[in-house]
């Protein structure tokens, strides 16, 4: 009589711990300041962007890529050449953050590296086509037009791949060594001419 009572205990215990490792599966969460995008085997990644959260799935048929909706810094070195043909070093900082409507179109156009694919390449482009209208020293007296001029170019650039940058600014900007090492004349030609004694 012990031993099936033992035996149905150990029965439900099983199914038990079957049905809990099922919910379980079943079961993701979405931190704050995240959003889920749900990928289905079978209808590939859906349109629905899910918010915060304890959410359900289909085990093994759906699975949940989350993505960072929070603004987040990158620091982005470009070396590019002024108006007057100068070396340039730009360290431009952006704060960045996706759309969170637009992160399905992201995942499958761009993937969950977005940011790594994306913002240097546009970076880099932005600051040679801006910096190229400027001559050296228009760049150290008129940084704050440049730097706006950049922030616009770069903003209005990446919200067609469904980014909204929330600060940019320009963090370190130096020449090459040709602008800044001091300038030697050579004044052989201007000394007067030792005259011969008679």
């Amino acid at each position: 009589m012990a031993a099936k009572v033992f035996e149905s205990i150990g029965k439900f215990g099983l199914a038990l711990a079957v049905a809990g490792g099922v919910v379980n599966s079943a079961l993701y969460n979405v931190d704050a300041g995240h959003r889920a995008v749900i990928f289905d085997r079978f209808r590939g990644v859906q349109d629905i962007v899910v918010g915060e959260g304890t959410h359900f799935l289909i085990p093994w048929v759906q699975k949940p890529i989350i993505f960072d909706c929070r603004s987040r810094p990158r620091n982005v070195p470009v070396i590019t050449g002024s108006k007057d043909l100068q070396n340039v070093n730009i360290t431009l900082r952006i704060l960045f953050r996706p759309v969170a409507s637009q992160l399905p179109r992201i995942f499958t156009s761009i993937g969950e590296d977005y940011d790594e694919r994306v913002l240097p390449s546009i970076t880099t482009e932005i600051l040679k086509s801006v910096v190229a209208r400027f001559d050296a020293g228009e760049l150290i007296t008129q940084r704050e037009l440049v730097s706006r001029q950049v922030s616009d170019d770069l903003t209005e650039r990446a919200a067609t791949f469904g980014l909204i940058l929330d600060d940019v600014s320009l963090t370190h900007l130096t020449f090459g060594k040709e602008f800044t090492a001091p300038m030697i004349l050579n004044t052989a030609f201007l000394l007067p001419r030792p005259q011969k004694s008679l």
